[in-house]
């Protein structure tokens, strides 16, 4: 179930972003100089899949480096009672309270045949993490996550697992983003069941495989009706930013693997970017 909640909510956090100079296909890439002794890597991660099998160059790269760095410590045994208690809207809003009973139907109608439960029960839960709860439903496999891989190999290794941000960093970005644009967003995958959501995970899946990471931003960047186009500032620009000065101090103690959604790599304010601004090499790790 801890798996299950954390792959969740790190599968909200879309891949979205906007153009920079174009970068190469990849989603490893090496972080050097800037007073570095050692140079660390960030890898690209893809929170939801059918194979989050390790590369042999992401193999190497980790054995090369001495502690894992995610997006969040998702070893601390606190985090999932802290996102439980995240997970619900504030001042006692419901589903009910945001869309007409016309619209609710489709919503619960929605839940009921895909979550196994009524609406009716998880109407105080913000909207963009009953999206979530859909994903697996996405995907014609059963469900991985690189972030798990990466953890197994960490602790095999016996290295630390620290996070980028905190798990109240991020859920407050799911009070920041207005309920009403979250509810919309659910209303649109509950009127079409599912089909553009699914057509959209295999494409992104597949442009993933081809490590193309500026086309799997351009594909998520499309719907500029979204709640996550509207508020990419929330989402991932500004985490983007209070993540370099964290990437700095962690890299500067000891070479480290980080492991974040690879749609944080790429764009004007993608991570790549921000880290040459602060002084950084960074290079792609081609096969």
């Amino acid at each position: 179930m801890k798996n299950l909640i954390t792959t969740v909510l790190l599968s909200i956090f879309s891949v979205i972003s906007i153009n920079a100079q174009k970068l190469e296909n990849s989603t490893l890439w090496k972080i050097e100089g800037n007073g570095l002794e050692k140079p660390s890597y960030i890898f690209g991660t893809i929170h939801i899949t059918c194979d989050a099998s390790i590369e042999d160059d992401v193999k190497k790269a980790l054995d090369e480096t001495s502690q894992v760095v995610l997006e969040i410590d998702m070893d601390d045994p606190s985090m999932q009672t802290k996102m439980m208690g995240g997970m619900y809207m504030k001042d006692g809003i419901k589903i009910s309270d945001l869309v007409s009973k016309e619209d609710y139907a489709i919503i619960d109608s929605l839940i009921t045949n895909e979550v196994g439960m009524p609406l009716k029960m998880v109407e105080n839960i913000k909207p963009f993490f009953l999206i979530a709860m859909l994903y697996p439903k996405m995907l014609d496999c059963p469900m991985q996550s690189f972030e798990q891989k990466l953890m197994a190999v960490a602790t095999e290794q016996k290295e630390d697992i620290n996070g980028l941000e905190t798990i109240e960093d991020q859920m407050k970005v799911f009070d920041d983003i207005p309920y009403e644009d979250q509810v919309a967003d659910l209303l649109k995958t509950a009127k079409d069941n599912l089909q553009k959501d699914r057509e959209m995970f295999t494409k992104m899946l597949d442009i993933y495989k081809d490590e193309n990471i500026e086309a799997l931003i351009a594909m998520m960047n499309d719907d500029e009706s979204s709640s996550v186009n509207k508020h990419q500032d929330k989402l991932l620009i500004n985490r983007n930013k209070n993540w370099i000065p964290k990437i700095s101090e962690y890299a500067i103690e000891q070479p480290t693997f980080f492991g974040v959604g690879a749609g944080h790599l790429a764009g004007e304010f993608g991570v790549i970017n921000l880290l040459r601004e602060a002084g950084y090499t960074v290079s792609a790790i081609m096969e």
